[in-house]
């Protein structure tokens, strides 16, 4: 199956939604890159977020470059994404590992660091880039991400990012979504779609 990236609008223009669908990108990551399994699902969500926020520009020769830089042992994670989902990205320490958390699930937060910032470079063609940054809340990358939109874009988001690594540490799933509401939406609005 390929991958995918699907954008929606609610009638209204209040609500828009991206959803990606990104397995065999991070399962190339991972190959490319030789990760641990806990730098496998770090890399992951941070090319799954940089290629659904690639895809917010408006247009192809539009750049995003993400970097987290969260103090951990995974040392900075670097992303560049085009809106029309051409993307590359790396980490420093792409072998870094620590040891699973107390509930089984894989320590992103501890790997990725929560001392240090995200930065967002947006080149639209104009004389300067647009950068943008805010602090790393957990490490976990979607909470940080929508801590970033939240602080620095004044855009509130709801984001999930997902990898599952499997037992011969190939990637089994990844993807994630990011759901803004747009500007003018009234708490009125939020409320009459949550009812629904």
């Amino acid at each position: 199956m390929k991958d995918y990236l699907i954008k929606g609008i609610d009638e209204l223009g209040r609500i828009r939604a991206y959803v990606a669908s990104s397995t065999n990108m991070v399962e190339k990551a991972r190959v490319t890159h030789n990760t641990s399994p806990t730098a496998s699902a770090a890399l992951g969500r941070a090319l799954t977020a940089g290629v659904i926020m690639g895809a917010m520009m408006k247009n192809e020769e539009d750049l995003m470059t993400l970097k987290i830089s969260g103090g951990g042992p995974a040392g900075n994670i670097y992303v560049v994404a085009r809106n029309n989902g051409i993307i590359k990205g790396y980490m420093d320490y792409p072998m870094a590992d620590v040891p699973s958390r107390p509930d089984g699930k894989l320590d992103v937060g501890t790997l990725v660091g929560n001392n240090g910032s995200i930065t967002t470079i947006m080149d639209l063609g104009l004389k300067e880039p647009y950068v943008g940054q805010s602090n790393i809340v957990s490490g976990e990358i979607a909470e940080d991400i929508a801590n970033f939109y939240a602080l620095s874009e004044q855009q509130p988001s709801a984001v999930s990012l997902g990898v599952l690594v499997d037992k011969d540490i190939s990637i089994k799933a990844a993807g994630g979504y990011i759901i803004q509401l747009l500007p003018g939406v009234s708490d009125e609005d939020i409320d009459k779609e949550l009812d629904k």
